[in-house]
């Protein structure tokens, strides 16, 4: 059966799996994806925060210890829901359980919108990036993170549980619905190409600040056959933008 979105979380087994390889050893969501997406935020004291798909809200945690205002994440799985209100229960970080294609924008009231590998589940990303910015504040940011575009043209090469030694790019040009065979599940990502993602930001009224795909830093692994495998291809894509 496919798993639209968040939905796939909401399986116990897939839940527990995802956690556990989120966290492990050398993950390159910890190794290579977050740490360039703190840099891309930078200081975020005084900052009002929304995180959109914001998971176990591990990010928001961070973002409140370095002093944002407030902080509101939203989560379209119960259980990612659960989790994240179990990490923020001793700050005064708020989660909202709903996709963020259907939580309803409240006009000009974040400093910063944030979104850490969930942009690519969402279907329509033209609205999306209309409401990002019209809830943003004059002058405020966004930030965000998506599986690269080379991994979501093709899965012919994705093989669930095991470490891939070879990449198939394929069907790049063709935008639209993937189904990836990931740790037992179908799970639905939309694939776009770097020039449609750099065309709907800018389509909504945005302006790019930086476009990078942060390359590994062998600092941030203990196992050197790792980190130079990690070093073929990019995983991550990640784009700042102001209103």
């Amino acid at each position: 059966m496919e798993r639209k979105g968040s939905k796939a979380y909401d399986e116990e087994a897939f839940f527990q799996e995802f956690m556990k390889r989120r966290y492990r050893t050398d993950s390159p969501n910890l190794s290579i994806e977050k740490p360039a997406l703190l840099q891309l935020i930078g200081n975020p004291k005084g900052w009002t925060v929304l995180d959109l798909g914001c998971g176990d809200a591990s990010l928001g945690l961070d973002l409140l210890e370095q002093g944002c205002t407030s902080y509101l994440g939203i989560e379209g799985s119960n259980k990612m829901f659960e989790e994240a209100i179990r990490v923020l229960e001793t700050t005064n970080g708020k989660i909202e359980l709903s996709s963020m294609e259907y939580y309803s924008y409240p006009p000009e009231a974040f400093d910063l919108a944030v979104s850490e590998l969930a942009i690519h589940y969402a279907e329509d990303i033209e609205t999306l990036f209309q409401s990002i910015f019209q809830t943003l504040k004059p002058g405020g940011r966004l930030v965000f993170s998506v599986q690269h575009p080379l991994l979501t043209s093709s899965f012919t090469s994705s093989e669930s549980g095991k470490s891939r030694s070879s990449w198939v790019v394929d069907d790049y040009f063709h935008s639209g619905k993937r189904v990836e065979n990931w740790m037992g599940e179908q799970v639905v990502k939309y694939h776009r190409s770097i020039g449609e993602y750099f065309s709907s930001i800018v389509n909504a009224g945005f302006k790019i600040e930086s476009l990078i795909e942060p390359k590994p830093d062998p600092q941030n692994f203990s196992n050197p056959e790792e980190y130079k495998r990690r070093m073929r291809i990019p995983l991550f894509l990640l784009f700042s933008c102001t209103k």
